[in-house]
């Protein structure tokens, strides 16, 4: 039996962000030292509001070069400084992500036994 509802539908395409975020940040810490290698992020917002419109047909998030950063003579432009912060941050969407829908599941069940 499959149970979802709106909200429950919105956090599935919440926590798929925070863990394609979460993936990004492993392959920039991953490459900081590769020649050549530019840190590659996604706009979170942006990319959920995309998600949110197109519904159940929803893209697979589309990673860009991240901008504005440092660049080492190597050409490579990955700071671990941002990583870490990025990494702290994604980490921190994933649980809100996890509390939403253990919440939401939470109330689905209430509502079962309360019949």
């Amino acid at each position: 039996m499959n149970i979802t509802t709106p909200v429950t539908e919105a956090v599935g395409k919440y926590l798929d962000l925070s863990a394609s975020q979460l993936k990004l940040t492993a392959g920039n810490v991953a490459n900081a030292d590769t020649p050549g290698y530019h840190t590659m992020g996604i706009d979170f917002e942006q990319e959920f509001a995309q998600a949110m419109k197109a519904g159940a047909n929803a893209a697979t998030p589309v990673a860009k070069e991240v901008g504005g950063l440092i660049e080492r003579p190597d050409g490579n432009n990955v700071s671990l400084d941002r990583e870490g912060m990025q990494m702290a941050k994604a980490q921190l969407e994933f649980r809100t992500g996890v509390s939403l829908l253990r919440s939401q599941y939470a109330e689905i069940l209430s509502a079962i036994h309360a019949q």
